[in-house]
């Protein structure tokens, strides 16, 4: 394989499929990337078995071919060439040569014989497999309102990653980690018998968030334990998440007693102020509610206290919760309105926090001494 790039164009194909490469896998061919020259194109994918990347740029192809070469390697040397056009040839034995004006690598590769398939996106959708189309811009906007809430804990694996369920003609993303749940919907246009859920695990949520642009649409399509995303010139595949998704409307408190209406920057930003004096022991804020005000209070013993009260709209009983500092921002941090509505039954009850859009986020509040 013989190949002239340019050295921006490969490096931010390089930098597209990276990301999942193992740094601390035992399978040797998982360290490498897939490097296919054929056509006006050069093809870079990279998988670690449970999710595969793969995409393009365009490259003078002078003799076709494919090889498969250490990832974090030939990144670092793409990175640090001097000039904008490279050559890449590859030998009978699968040494690489690299040159760029003056500077000279080789680097030995493995044959592409021994690199994981990735399925190819099918030309057309079927009843069983429909292809579903959503603009890539709306998409990453709800990954973003509902990502955080997923969880870290690998013991509950089946909260690794985000609940996609596509029903009644709706795209609803659910996550939750057990002590909050986000979820928010978007109206999608898809046939009767293409009703159906599963849980998309996290590095591919990472890799969407990373990913998806502002312009186009994303097609998607749900095999048997895969699903591919398609935008651009790249390709997602991930092994969906094995198991039952905990009954999260369950969750979601009944009609509420008490609604508060706040300015959702000064909130975020006040909670943030008087998260400072929480500790990470008992790692709460104390809201206290009454007529049109809310103060926003932490008191550490050994530590100190902070106070902040802010305007909201309120004319309900004056009550008091406590809630983590961290779970509360998330939510503020990640939708975009200016004003949001916090729901309540009673201080023992989760809060509900919603705004303009189709999106909800349940927070359950801390005991307090």
């Amino acid at each position: 394989m013989k190949l002239v790039l340019q050295k921006q164009k490969f490096l931010n194909a390089l930098s597209s499929v990276q990301n999942i490469v193992s740094t601390r896998t035992p399978i040797g061919i998982l360290n490498n990337l897939l490097l296919r020259g054929s056509g006006s194109n050069l093809t870079v994918a990279a998988t670690d078995l449970d999710i595969g990347i793969r995409t393009s740029c365009e490259a003078g192809v002078e003799k076709p071919g494919a090889v498969t070469l250490p990832a974090r390697r030939l990144f670092s040397i793409i990175r640090e060439l001097p000039s904008e056009e490279l050559t890449l040839d590859v030998d009978s034995k699968l040494g690489a040569t690299i040159r760029c004006g003056a500077a000279f690598f080789r680097i030995m590769g493995m044959p592409e014989e021994e690199f994981p398939a990735i399925p190819d996106f099918p030309a057309k959708g079927g009843d069983k497999n429909p292809i579903y189309k959503i603009e890539q811009k709306v998409l990453k906007e709800l990954i973003k309102r509902v990502s955080y809430a997923m969880s870290a804990d690998e013991k509950r694996y089946v909260l690794n990653g985000l609940l996609v369920c596509l029903k009644e003609g709706k795209l609803t993303l659910v996550a939750t980690d057990g002590r909050r749940l986000a979820l928010a919907d978007q109206e999608l246009d898809f046939p009767k018998s293409g009703e159906r859920e599963f849980i998309l695990p996290a590095k591919a949520v990472l890799e969407l968030q990373r990913q998806l642009g502002d312009k186009d649409e994303v097609s998607f399509v749900v095999l048997e334990n895969q699903i591919l995303f398609q935008f651009g010139t790249t390709l997602i595949a991930a092994k969906m998440v094995e198991g039952n998704y905990p009954n999260y409307r369950q969750v979601i408190p009944a009609e509420a007693k008490e609604r508060v209406t706040l300015e959702r920057e000064l909130f975020l930003n006040s909670v943030r102020r008087v998260a400072l004096l929480s500790s990470e022991k008992s790692n709460s804020v104390k809201l206290t509610f009454t007529k049109n005000n809310l103060e926003i209070a932490a008191n550490t013993p050994d530590v100190g206290e902070a106070r902040e009260a802010i305007p909201v709209q309120y004319k309900g009983k004056d009550f008091t919760m406590a809630f983590n500092p961290e779970f509360l921002a998330d939510p503020l941090k990640n939708i975009e309105g200016d004003t949001v509505h916090f729901d309540f039954i009673d201080e023992l009850s989760p809060g509900v926090i919603r705004y303009s859009k189709p999106f909800l986020y349940v927070i359950m509040p801390m005991r307090t001494a």
